[in-house]
């Protein structure tokens, strides 16, 4: 309800003052009520040209216009103060109402000598513009995201870079607004070490209406829900729950450095609020109040199987005649550097000589047919390689990727029916993600204080998995992901570069990201 009233009060505080401004330019104030037209008369009384009304008419080019014309507005009052365009430019709301109020008279800019100001002067004003305007369209309109791994290979490929639209879901209103400004988590050039934030004030969740709603096989933006506490030394490429879960509480909190590959790395604990915890990208593929269940590499919805996406990829365990160049055959069918690494690790730890590859089914029957491939064999993973290692990591629910669940998904305003058995499944929805306090005591549920044995919603949860389906850290791992995690849907790669060989890929770019 706040957020509501100040996005009104943003609105209704620029009205009022363009009514003001409009009445000391000589036009009839109600004219300023009127929309698109007012923006037709408010760029005439700056004095700019035709073009301008063409930047009002893009997406995320007309908030950069918008305050540019905030300013110019405060230019033909012959306000030039450094600190008071800046002022105008963050908060114009209240700029406006100010300058139609005070005493200041309209110069009409056909009539006015432009106004020369210093090098630094301009370097100033276009840095603080352009770093305000970048804020407003990043956490309101859109933002660019690069795919780092291959957990949505082949769907979307490492160095795809995406336009995320905030809009699509509704923008979510900044939770931490002491940060630097567009640096996510942590500071620049300090090895992950130092956040870019401060946590003196903790906003509480809104969502602004948007264009409509997550829906089945959208490509989503959201927050690492197990991100909420973090080990700097492996950052977001290992949980520090599981590392807890393999190393002990004790041992991960008092652990200076931690070993990252073959080196120890300077470690911290932090503990991240929900909107600066780690990116994620994955495909929507359970919605709140479904009943979801994984049989034999199928998942199933409410009893209904649903279509893998056409690029997905499973892995298969690739024999090769003996003496072939195995990387370049695997090269050359699209299989990245960064796969073939992998499985050759799996070679050297196991000593098999099979390739363990993920490839869609396409590729897997392209190479199939080579004559200089012996075999190409699914790898499933059947309940007798079933262990805790997936969520919830709880005895009692021996699951594999391949075979999992079922699993209820929690809708907002559902009451759940919660005992000792299938409290692991709903313990961090009450307790981390709705902010309850959760206590076992000879058997008993007790949440605020009450025993209890259901538990009423308050978010919408969704199940989130990548289409590389063996790697990809995914809901198998970590659970849920709540609504308020959500940043937005991914529209369309906007570049895409082949890091492996260093070329670009032309037949990628303006490819939509959802696309199913």
């Amino acid at each position: 309800m706040l957020y509501d009233i100040l996005l009104i009060l943003y609105f209704l505080g620029c009205l009022v003052g363009l009514c003001f401004v409009f009445k000391k330019a000589g036009m009839a104030p109600w004219k300023a009520l009127i929309p698109i037209y007012n923006i037709v008369l408010w760029i005439k009384i700056c004095g700019k040209g035709k073009m301008w009304y063409l930047y009002m008419l893009i997406p995320a080019i007309n908030v950069f216009t918008f305050l540019l014309l905030v300013v110019e507005t405060a230019k033909v009052f012959h306000r030039y103060g450094f600190w008071e365009q800046t002022f105008a430019v963050i908060f114009p709301w209240i700029y406006l109402p100010i300058l139609g109020f005070n005493k200041k008279e309209y110069h009409a800019p056909t009539n006015e000598p432009p106004h020369k100001v210093s090098e630094l002067r301009d370097w100033l004003d276009a840095i603080v513009f352009a770093m305000v305007a970048a804020v407003i369209i990043r956490g309101n309109i859109l933002e660019f995201y690069n795919i780092p791994s291959s957990s949505m290979e082949k769907s979307l490929l490492t160095g795809d870079y995406l336009l995320v639209s905030k809009m699509a879901y509704g923008p979510r209103h900044t939770m931490t607004p002491l940060s630097f400004p567009l640096v996510h988590n942590v500071m620049p050039l300090s090895g992950g070490q130092t956040e870019s934030y401060l946590n003196w004030i903790k906003l509480p969740y809104h969502r602004y209406p948007g264009f409509g709603k997550v829906e089945r096989f959208d490509a989503v933006v959201f927050n690492y829900p197990d991100g909420d506490t973090v080990c700097t030394a492996w950052q977001s490429n290992r949980s520090y729950h599981d590392l807890v879960r393999e190393m002990g509480r004790e041992n991960v909190l008092n652990a200076k450095m931690l070993p990252v590959g073959n080196q120890m790395v300077k470690n911290r604990i932090r503990v991240r609020p929900v909107d600066k915890r780690e990116n994620f990208i994955k495909r929507c593929i359970g919605m709140p109040g479904e009943d979801l269940q994984i049989i034999d590499q199928k998942v199933f919805i409410n009893g209904s199987e649903l279509p893998n996406p056409i690029e997905s990829q499973q892995t298969y365990a690739v024999q090769f005649q003996s003496g072939i160049n195995a990387q370049r055959i695997l090269d050359g069918m699209g299989v990245s550097v960064e796969d073939y690494q992998n499985a050759l690790a799996i070679m050297m730890y196991t000593g098999t000589t099979k390739f363990e590859i993920p490839m869609t089914e396409r590729m897997a029957l392209e190479l199939k047919a080579r004559p200089d491939v012996l075999s190409v064999d699914p790898v499933k993973y059947d309940l007798a390689d079933a262990d805790n290692s997936l969520y919830p990591h709880a005895e009692g629910y021996k699951w594999t990727v391949d075979n999992y669940g079922p699993i209820h998904i929690p809708a907002k305003g559902e009451t759940l029916q919660i005992n000792i058995e299938n409290l692991p499944l709903y313990s961090r929805v009450i307790k981390e993600y709705e902010g309850n306090t959760l206590e076992v005591k000879d058997g008993k549920i007790f949440i605020n204080g009450q025993e209890s044995n259901t538990y009423t919603c308050k978010m919408d949860y969704y199940w989130m998995m990548g289409d590389n389906r063996h790697n990809s850290a995914d809901s198998r791992y970590w659970g849920f992901v709540p609504e308020d995690h959500i940043t937005g849907k991914a529209s369309r790669v906007v570049f895409s570069i082949d890091k492996d060989h260093g070329k670009v890929r032309w037949n990628r770019i303006f490819k939509k990201a959802s696309e199913f």
